[in-house]
């Protein structure tokens, strides 16, 4: 690791295969926590490369626990995080409303690192049992159209790095492989990203797979549709720059997507919305966000009417009642 260290002070990249090789030792616990977090550290300093995150994804799947749910048609919604906005779990609300629409949902996930409460928080807080059980997870999905993947369950590599990345409280390159490295790789993804160089990486690593897939990006910061101004969505079909208006949805301010302080907020917020309680700016998010998805499986069909799918989803309560139904699964 000290030639590694040296190199990459140096300003000198990974090829493929020595990204791929450091990640091996890595889930080996082969390296001491000062070497590990001064090499998670090289890339708050610059930037990754598309050789080294192809290579640290490729080696992270090689050594993740196999399942095989490739008989079902499901989505992925994920985020790299990191963007240190603090907002509600939107993806993970929106993944709650896909599946509530009738669509397969596979979300992979953690727990927060660099936030609050990841997705994994608010799961486990509501009462989700977290599995890597394949006949479980076959049944949440044969029921309920969805299950969730926490990351740590499948990836043995997570079990050496992970006390590190908490200590560091910093974002890491693992943020940016948390939605490349589902277990089960989904025919569809929603991947939000938090900054324009990122969008580019994940375009260019996401069109070499046969994915139905979409990248989002606010141009304010967000990893995610926030709806606080213009947003880049990449589809296989190409880029559009949107705003709220052309899809028929409401500016909103930054406050009104606070997360709360408190993985206890953070469930309550999280249920309320789903309850058809949530305000007009939290709604409308993660309608957006659904809407986004729910394209990947409609790719001809407007935004605007995959939106109001979702919207049906939530405030009929559908969304609520599947979510309920499925915690109550043992």
């Amino acid at each position: 690791m000290k030639i590694i260290l040296q190199r990459l002070f140096q300003q000198e990249h990974l090829c493929y295969d020595e990204a791929r090789n450091t990640l091996f030792r890595i889930a080996k616990d082969e390296y001491n926590t000062a070497h590990l977090a001064s090499f998670l550290t090289v890339f708050q300093m610059r930037a990754i490369t598309t050789e080294e995150l192809r290579g640290f994804r490729d080696a992270l799947l090689e050594l993740c626990l196999k399942i095989d749910l490739s008989d079902y048609d499901s989505i992925d919604l994920c985020g790299t995080g990191g963007d240190g906005k603090d907002t509600f779990n939107i993806s993970t609300l929106a993944a709650v409303v896909v599946a509530g629409a009738g669509y397969t949902v596979t979300k992979h996930g953690n727990y927060g690192s660099s936030s609050i409460c990841g997705s994994s928080n608010v799961l486990e807080k509501l009462g989700y049992q977290f599995s890597n059980k394949e006949e479980q997870l076959k049944r949440q999905l044969d029921l309920h159209n969805l299950c969730f993947l926490h990351a740590p369950l499948f990836h043995p590599a997570m079990k050496a790095v992970g006390p590190v990345r908490k200590q560091l409280g910093l974002r890491t390159f693992f943020n940016l492989l948390g939605p490349l490295v589902n277990p089960i790789q989904p025919k569809k993804q929603i991947v939000g990203v938090s900054d324009l160089y990122i969008l580019r990486l994940y375009h260019y690593v996401l069109q070499q797979t046969n994915k139905e897939f979409a990248i989002i990006h606010a141009l304010d910061g967000y990893d995610e549709v926030s709806l606080t101004g213009d947003f880049k969505v990449i589809t296989p079909a190409g880029e559009t720059l949107l705003n709220p208006t052309a899809v028929e949805q409401n500016k909103h301010q930054p406050m009104a997507l606070h997360g709360g302080s408190t993985i206890d907020q953070a469930a309550d917020i999280f249920i309320k919305i789903l309850k058809g309680k949530g305000t007009q700016a939290q709604n409308e998010v993660v309608c957006t966000n659904a809407g986004i998805a729910i394209q990947r499986f409609n790719p001809t069909q407007p935004l605007t009417s995959c939106i109001e799918s979702a919207k049906n989803s939530l405030l009929s309560l559908r969304a609520f009642n599947n979510f309920k139904s499925l915690l109550e699964i043992k």
